[in-house]
This record gives C-alpha cells, structure tokens and sequence, in this order.
C-alpha cells in the first residue's frame, strides 16, 4: 500500500491543508527572508516597504515567529535525539507491532513490510490481511505477563531481536465510572498501559545493548482531554504517554542508550471497529481519520529513523496546552464532549473478562510474592 499523495488528505478538505498552507508560506522564514533581504537591499524593495509599511511590518512579524518557530523546533529535535545520529538498515531491521492484526496496527506492519522491514505481529485477533513472507505473526496475550514473555522468547529466536517497537495495542469499553467493573477497569490498563511495560522489558535490554532501536508509544487526544464514558480509557492513555516521557529520560540517563529513539503518537478519532458509534462534532477542526492516514503519519516517522511525536490531525496539538487554560475553559470542553460516546458500541475482542482473567488473581499474588524477614 503505497503512501497517499496528492493536494487533499483521504479526509478531504478539512483544517489539515489550510494549516499546512500557512505554515508552508506566511510562517516559512526561508520564503519570507528574500523579501526582507530585497527591502533592505534594494532601491525598489525599499520604496515599497516605505510605502505599504503596515504591510513590510506584519512580513516582518510573521518572519521573527517562523524563524523562532523553525529554531524551537530544530532544538527540540536535537535534545530528544540526544544530539546523536543514528543509521537504520530496514532489510535488516525488525519491528515488532501489537495490535497488528488490523485496523492502524495492521496498516502500520504492511507499510514496514513493504519497504523490507521484517515484522512481528502480535495480537490476540487473527491477521485481517493478506501477509507478506516477511511479516511474522504471534498469537499473543498482552494482558498476561507469562504469554508476553513465552511469545517474545520465540520471537527472539525464530526471527531475531527486534530492534523497533510499536507499542499499538488499545481497548476502550465505553462506560462511565459507575458502569466500569473491576474486571473494565483491569483490562482497559492491562492493554493501554500495563502492555507497554510487559513488552519494553522483553525487548528493550537487546536495543540498549547495540545502542539502537526505536520504541512507539501510540497514546491518543484522550491523553489531553478526557470526557464522560472514556475516562478509564483517556487515565490510560494519559499512563501511556507518561510512559512514553520516562522511558525517554531513562534511556539518557539510566541505561546510557542516547541513539535508541522514542516516539509518541497523538491521534484523534480513527474510523476503526474500536470505535463505532463514536460521534465527532468538529468535523473540519479535528476530522474523523481514515486507520491508513494514522499508519502513515507513524511510519513516516519510523522512516525518518528518530525521536519525535505525531499528532494528528495538526489542530489537535492545541489540547495539550488544555490543562494550563483557565478552568472555566476546560471544564466547559470536557463537559461538551458529553454526547460523543452516547452511541458507542465499540468491538469488544474481548467480552467474557471473567472467563479471561479466570485463575489468574491467584497466580499474579504468588509471582508478587515477597518474603519480608520479621524483625529482630
């Protein structure tokens, strides 16, 4: 599946574009210099500036906000890349992808499998597609340690260390905090979080050894802004992209692995079975996404072989400043958000988590098991 081209996104004529037009223009300092340069350098430059001065002063403006726009972000790009550089060979690389029997994960592995990846599917659905010869794939219980680390040990031996990570893998359950059981609850972090841990201590150790790897967390907007039937999803989210910041500060300073990146993923509403029935009342602002325009922007990423984060679509980078806004602001945002899980009826992989977790409470207490000596 090639990458998508062309003027509009697969969601057509939404805030995306015109974002990309003005950052690509009226806050593009390497487009507005010349004009600066031929104003102060020129007869004809400097007559006009003289006579549409309001005019030369707003390019003026615009030039010093794209210019310290295009140096945060040079900076910031330096520091989560630890100033290193670091070189992918992606015949020979391995990704590992949860949740990739379908929907973004599935896109995801097709996109690196495509480009000679080698990739590791693991999931507890089956493949939706068609695979690749280089596509491998795991039947895996993410929500028990044991299955994690019995599957990773094959996966290391039958195809190798895997040297990128893509941590996909989400569940949402739809109910408010009184409707949420125990076993809702349990799931919800088991997937979108506890995960994360489970599968970075089995693969992680082979990256910080070569000093290269790359590990994705796909987070959410929830992370940012959570609304009514959804808050054990966006706690969850939210652990994640937590997860996401500790790992990258400890790669530095722990594990003294600066070259192995970290990604986080903020996407918003994607058309996946997860979330049918969700209703998206922004429509231009913050579209509904098609699961390849997510897979692309995240592989896009990957391929450019460092840290950074996606967030998309563009506008929605605007709700990780919600928490430092005036309460009046946000408490009014979330509370509108009310109507936008009334109509979910998500596919539930899972339904019976009784019988899911059935046995498995008293086996977590005996492997957590630690005997303290009685004081003397």
């Amino acid at each position: 599946m090639p990458f998508h081209k062309g003027w509009l996104p697969r969601e057509g004529f939404t805030s995306d574009p015109v974002l990309s037009l003005i950052g690509k223009t009226a806050f593009n300092p390497a487009l507005l210099l010349p004009v600066l340069l031929l104003a102060k350098f020129t007869k004809k430059g400097e007559d006009m500036s003289i006579l549409h001065s309001l005019a030369f002063s707003r390019v003026k403006t615009l030039f010093y906000i794209g210019l310290a726009k295009w140096l945060s972000a040079y900076y910031s790009e330096g520091v989560v890349n630890n100033w290193t550089k670091d070189k992918y060979d992606w015949p020979n690389e391995i990704a590992v992808v949860t949740g990739g029997a379908g929907g973004i994960g599935g896109h995801v592995v097709q996109l690196l499998a495509e480009r000679g990846v080698k990739v590791v599917v693991l999931d507890i659905q089956d493949l939706t597609y068609e695979a690749g010869p280089n596509v491998h794939y795991y039947k895996c219980d993410l929500t028990n340690t044991s299955d994690v680390k019995k599957v990773a040990a094959k996966v290391r031996a039958e195809v190798g260390d895997p040297t990128i990570l893509v941590n996909n893998a989400g569940i949402a359950r739809g109910k408010t905090i009184l409707e949420t059981t125990e076993k809702d609850l349990k799931f919800t972090f088991d997937v979108n979080t506890f995960a994360h841990f489970y599968t970075v201590r089995e693969f992680l150790p082979a990256m910080i050894k070569r000093d290269h790897g790359m590990v994705v967390t796909v987070a959410s907007f929830a992370a940012w802004l959570t609304v009514p039937n959804m808050v054990d999803y966006g706690a969850s989210k939210a652990a994640a992209a937590s997860f996401h910041e500790g790992l990258s500060a400890e790669l530095k300073t722990r594990y003294r692995a600066p070259r192995v990146r970290t990604v986080v993923v903020n996407q918003g509403y994607t058309k996946t079975a997860l979330f049918t029935g969700y209703h998206n009342d922004s429509p231009f602002l913050v579209p509904a996404l098609q699961p390849e325009s997510v897979a692309e922007a995240i592989v896009r990423q990957i391929l450019t072989g460092k840290s950074g984060q996606v967030i998309t679509p563009a506008f929605g980078s605007t709700l990780q400043s919600l928490r430092a806004l005036p309460h009046w602001y946000g408490y009014s945002l979330r509370a509108k958000g009310e109507n936008i899980m009334t109509n979910f009826r998500g596919r539930q992989v899972v339904k019976d988590l009784d019988t899911h977790y059935e046995g498995r409470d008293k086996e977590s207490v005996e492997e957590s098991a630690v005997l303290v000596p009685e004081e003397k």
